[in-house]
């Protein structure tokens, strides 16, 4: 009897865990912290917007500044649309993460949308790096739909205006912008 009820707290267990993300699946809540520009906030208090996350570090990531103004960009002209673009920064330094250092290179960036720091990359490995260990890159993109659905992974890297990359992650923003 107390093997079943083992047998049965265990996969009720494992029936909760939270795998990986894949195109097509509700993304679980992230565990960010330390926002700039914005009180903190809850994947969910973005339902029924377009969520562009995109992952970035500083100061030597140069497919994070040369992405920068792209993001500037889209927040600028979708922002009244209903597209949200978040910041979430993951710290790659040997030196102890200093939040008002992760505020001063958002500044630097020009960033005006919220911006939060993901430690110890809890949600990146948690909605992708699990599952993906073979990612190239960290400074990854993820473009959710009004309900909070995957719908397109930038693989990382950078996009700048006029490239195919750029072109793409643009046409998927309007995309999904106007279906409701």
């Amino acid at each position: 009897m107390v093997r079943v009820v083992c047998l049965a707290i265990l996969a009720g267990l494992a029936a909760n865990a939270v795998e990986p993300a894949e195109i097509g699946q509700v993304m679980p809540e992230w565990e960010l912290q330390n926002w700039i520009n914005s009180k903190p906030l809850k994947l969910s208090d973005l339902r029924g917007k377009v969520v562009l996350l995109r992952w970035w570090t500083a100061p030597g990531c140069h497919y994070c500044a040369n992405t920068a103004p792209a993001l500037n960009e889209f927040h600028r002209a979708y922002a009244k649309r209903g597209l949200a673009v978040i910041g979430v920064y993951h710290h790659k330094s040997d030196e102890p993460l200093d939040a008002k250092r992760v505020e001063r290179a958002a500044k630097k960036f020009g960033f005006k949308f919220p911006v939060a720091i993901d430690p110890d990359w809890r949600t990146l490995n948690r909605w992708w790096l699990d599952r993906h260990k073979d990612a190239p890159f960290t400074s990854m993109s993820f473009l959710l739909d009004r309900q909070g659905t995957l719908r397109y992974v930038h693989p990382g890297g950078e996009y700048v205006k006029g490239d195919r990359d750029y072109r793409e992650i643009k046409a998927h923003i309007e995309r999904l912008l106007e279906s409701r």
